[in-house]
């Protein structure tokens, strides 16, 4: 049975979806943006300070469904400048214990609100 799982702790949805979906065992986290959750606001214009409040929100999501980032079986990051990936891989990194999920990181023309980096989560109960 398909579950959604919400917490306040993380930015609500902006269109028809969930936070994270969990079936049997398998969660899927909606891709997450530097939205503060308390204001609903970008504050955030750097791309280090970005990533960082994106893994925030992916972390209160894990929290909320009772795992942590050693349940990370894969992400997908979506930046706009590749330029920036080494910036992004820092504070990635600093959020993640090995083994390391897999990954893609993908440079894209334009993501929502004109944020700067996007990053969405499969993990495992």
């Amino acid at each position: 049975m398909k579950k959604s799982i919400f917490t306040p702790n993380a930015p609500a949805a902006i269109g028809p979806y969930s936070q994270a979906v969990e079936y049997n065992g398998l969660i899927l986290l909606s891709g997450q943006i530097a939205i503060n959750p308390k204001t609903g606001e970008i504050e955030a214009q750097d791309v280090v300070a970005q990533t960082h409040q994106v893994m925030k929100n992916i972390e209160a999501i894990l929290t909320e469904a009772g795992i942590s980032w050693g349940h990370v079986l894969k992400s997908s990051i979506f930046i706009k400048d590749m330029n920036d990936f080494t910036k992004i891989n820092e504070v990635y990194s600093s959020y993640l214990i090995e083994p390391y999920p897999a990954r893609e990181t993908v440079e894209v023309a334009r993501l929502p609100k004109d944020v700067l980096v996007e990053i969405s989560i499969t993990a495992h109960r």
